[in-house]
């Protein structure tokens, strides 16, 4: 893991870290278990990557947790879910406290119950003061339905005068999002060997780096962020240039 870490350059590092956390169900089945067993594992792996996010000094760190789509698992799945984010976001508040990380939830919560709810709105209050990395959980989360509420919004301002319809632009519609405030991520890694996005962040990663590894999440481990960073790391990001026209850019500062 240590000579992971001096391949990584610290000055290099992206802003913004998204997850796809997949691989829990699979992993699961692969040792014979039920799908909630995996979901405990992989409790350990969101420890795990926070944390190693934080020690890097990463800024934001998003981990698409629970999709709207989520919510037509099997019931006994879902309610086992909701139970074990409830209890594990509680338990990892001193932990998030002790490494200055603040807690974000992303997503419609109104979907959720009451008590999940309760627990993440508490775990966010008692985090609210901390400056180091920002946590981001997408629950409840949908880029779809982020982006419809986004349009109802600002079309609700419109009408109130609050926005000016000749005035919008990419910035006006990214402070709507429900990552308004944060910065685009620049890399997303899905884990467990799928290569799609899944209605995960579809404006935010216009121009990220997808990074996707077969290793099922309840096993994704520091070492397996550092490798995803030294690939980022190795690429040359373009945003619609050429690669003559950054390498002069690159010179010229």
């Amino acid at each position: 893991m240590d000579s992971l870490i001096s391949q990584i350059d610290i000055n290099r590092l992206p802003k913004h870290i998204a997850i796809i956390m997949d691989g829990n169900g699979r992993w699961a089945a692969e040792q014979g278990k039920e799908r909630l067993y995996g979901h405990y594992h992989g409790v350990e792996s969101v420890r795990n990557i926070v944390e190693g996010s934080s020690e890097l000094g990463i800024g934001c760190l998003t981990l698409y947790a629970f999709s709207t789509e989520n919510w037509d698992r099997p019931q006994q799945e879902v309610s086992g879910l909701m139970a074990l984010l409830a209890d594990t976001v509680r338990k990892e508040v001193p932990l998030l406290n002790k490494n200055n990380i603040k807690l974000h939830v992303i997503g419609d919560m109104s979907m959720m119950p009451p008590f999940a709810v309760k627990a993440l709105e508490e775990s966010m209050f008692l985090t609210s003061q901390n400056n180091g990395l920002n946590l981001i959980m997408a629950l409840s989360y949908s880029s779809r339905w982020e982006i419809t509420n986004a349009v109802k919004n600002i079309a609700q301002d419109v009408i109130a005068g609050k926005v000016n319809a000749d005035e919008i632009n990419q910035d006006t519609v990214h402070q709507y999002l429900a990552t308004g405030k944060f910065p685009d991520p620049e890399l997303m890694i899905r884990t467990s060997g799928e290569f799609r996005i899944s209605n995960f962040l579809l404006y935010q990663l216009a121009y990220a780096e997808l990074y996707f590894t077969d290793t099922r999440w309840p096993d994704f481990r520091k070492e397996n962020l550092y490798e995803a960073i030294i690939d980022f790391q190795n690429r040359e990001r373009r945003f619609g240039k050429t690669g003559a026209q950054i390498q002069q850019e690159e010179a010229i500062a």
